[in-house]
């Protein structure tokens, strides 16, 4: 009788995650906000800025899209993972990936998200090169290399853990 309380108690326990998984769409709102600030900030000074500059500002909004494209994919996957299944009412409305996405391959798609958005932060310290010391580009590239390293060795991982679930 002890062991099926403690059971039911560590199993409703998952729902704890929902006021968190609420809370990433706060950081989504705060997202969108900073988007449409940097959007008509951009919109204002349009026919003055530079043609480098305004690549970079695209860049960075392509950035916040990127995040803000995690964000979703992290709530709402790990939601139906972890917590509850989603019901959206109708399949038009839910994307193709969800309920198709596991915590293995959640965890890849973020390490390759965190790899888009370490190159687009590559780029634009590529384009602003003249402006940044020798030695921080290294580490940039570093850095992203190691983004880079750690996706692969996830999707490597990835593979081979599913492969050996095939077998048996």
């Amino acid at each position: 009788m002890i062991e099926r309380s403690i059971e039911k108690l560590l199993f409703a326990s998952r729902w704890l995650l929902a006021p968190v998984y609420l809370g990433l769409s706060l950081a989504l709102v705060a997202l969108a906000i900073k988007f449409f600030q940097e959007a008509a900030h951009s919109l204002t000074g349009i026919l003055t800025m530079a043609e480098t500059d305004l690549v970079l500002t695209v860049l960075s909004l392509i950035d916040l899209v990127l995040v803000g494209s995690l964000i979703v994919m992290v709530m709402l996957s790990g939601y139906e993972n972890f917590v509850s299944k989603l019901d959206t009412g109708s399949e038009q409305e839910s994307p193709a990936w969800l309920g198709k996405l596991d915590s293995g391959g959640l965890k890849l798609k973020v390490a390759v998200s965190i790899v888009a958005i370490s190159s687009i932060h590559l780029l634009r310290i590529f384009m602003n090169a003249q402006g940044t010391p020798n030695d921080k580009i290294l580490w940039y590239v570093v850095l992203h290399l190691t983004f880079v390293v750690s996706a692969v060795l996830l999707g490597v991982l990835d593979r081979i853990s599913s492969g050996s679930h095939r077998d048996s």
